[in-house]
């Protein structure tokens, strides 16, 4: 069986968009919430095309004749009560329309408002969105939306962990980005190179990176995947070099430098120095979405994700005798038999049917036509 392929086309910073006249953004988030989204710009050129701002055919494609007098607009702040926008005449103060909560939007979204009123009409239809569910809420928390890249950051110490790196993957294929692992504090490992075997085992054609966030020579080496309107964005726990990063990647220009915290030596774990997603431009091209640490992450509804991420057991499951083998004890089952020839790991399996649990378990279901069940849609586009 051939290989899993991604879904979803990711935009080329080489597609083209029309140049307009943008005059230079300033950065104002001395208003923003803790716990709440709030996005800074650093100040970019005086002169960006839409594409410079993550434009591209996509979006274009869904605009209507109706919408000629409308201002296409990316939401770069999003606070309790009202939304920030970054719009052809600069910084914008988004009205949102009736019934609309804040909640509503993501930190990259593309909107269409009003050019006087500054109303928004409507979102147009996101080419990823990054969301996680979280205990006790009632559906999935938006945390970034239209992201190219998604850096999964982790420290060489004891703070990697596959388990939490195989979820950020499936998080990351579901979403339809594309992943890419970076491992900090290499220079306090004695076996760095272990680390990035272990997390180049994860998922097939994972790119890891091991940087010094704090010198200059990391964005060097993420420049393939922070280009001229591409947009990345970091996940990963507390205190494993996030914000240092966002730091370096934006450069000297930045206004608002995000503050950066020790970890504990004992666990390597850190404070929550980043209470809210925030959006800095790159230096050179390309936006990056700094996110609060988090150390758990339920999974729901990224069934497509787990298959990605464990594409080995995915493809054998077709050659079991059974159509519904649970990989168990069935005769004739073909994971079973990868298990007993040594070709499957039985802590990947492990893993594998662990998450697979969860996700069930998490996903909700919706009742369809005479009272049939299935799952809910994928509605990672929306």
């Amino acid at each position: 069986m051939p290989p899993i392929q991604r879904r979803g086309p990711i935009a080329h910073p080489e597609r083209s968009a029309p140049l307009l006249s943008f005059p230079r953004i300033l950065s104002n988030v001395s208003d923003a919430v803790p716990l709440v989204e709030a996005v800074t710009a650093s100040s970019p050129a005086p002169s960006l095309s839409l594409a410079d701002l993550g434009w591209s055919e996509f979006f274009g494609d869904q605009l209507e004749p109706g919408d000629a007098d409308l201002i296409p607009t990316r939401v770069a702040m999003v606070h309790r009560d009202r939304l920030g926008g970054l719009s052809q005449a600069g910084q914008t103060d988004l009205s949102l329309p009736p019934q609309a909560t804040t909640g509503d939007y993501a930190v990259g979204d593309w909107v269409l408002a009003e050019p006087h009123s500054h109303l928004v009409r409507r979102r147009l239809a996101r080419k990823t969105v990054l969301e996680r569910r979280v205990q006790g809420g009632r559906g999935p928390q938006l945390a970034a939306a239209n992201v190219d890249t998604l850096f999964i950051v982790t420290s060489c110490n004891a703070d990697f962990n596959i388990a939490r790196l195989e979820r950020y993957l499936a998080l990351a294929n579901e979403a339809g980005t594309t992943p890419v692992i970076l491992l900090t504090k290499a220079d306090t490992a004695e076996d760095a190179e272990a680390y990035q075997s272990q997390a180049a085992a994860l998922q097939r054609g994972l790119a890891v990176v091991t940087l010094n966030p704090r010198i200059s020579g990391a964005a060097s080496a993420l420049a393939a995947w922070c280009g001229v309107g591409q947009t990345v964005a970091l996940i990963g726990s507390s205190g494993v070099g996030k914000s240092t990063l966002v730091n370096t990647l934006a450069g000297s220009a930045q206004q608002s430098p995000q503050q950066t915290g020790a970890i504990r030596e004992h666990d390597a774990k850190g404070r929550h120095t980043t209470t809210a997603r925030s959006l800095h431009a790159i230096a050179g091209g390309g936006w990056v979405i700094d996110t609060p640490g988090m150390r758990t992450l339920q999974v729901s509804d990224v069934g497509y994700g787990i298959d990605t991420l464990f594409a080995e057991i995915t493809e054998l499951a077709p050659l079991c005798k059974f159509r519904d083998c649970t990989h168990v004890h069935e005769p004739g089952c073909a994971v079973q038999a990868a298990l007993k020839a040594g070709t499957l790991d039985p802590e990947r399996l492990a893993r594998w049917r662990k998450l697979s649990h969860e996700n069930q378990h998490n996903t909700p279901v919706q009742t369809g036509p005479r009272g049939g069940k299935s799952p809910a849609s994928r509605g990672k586009r929306r």
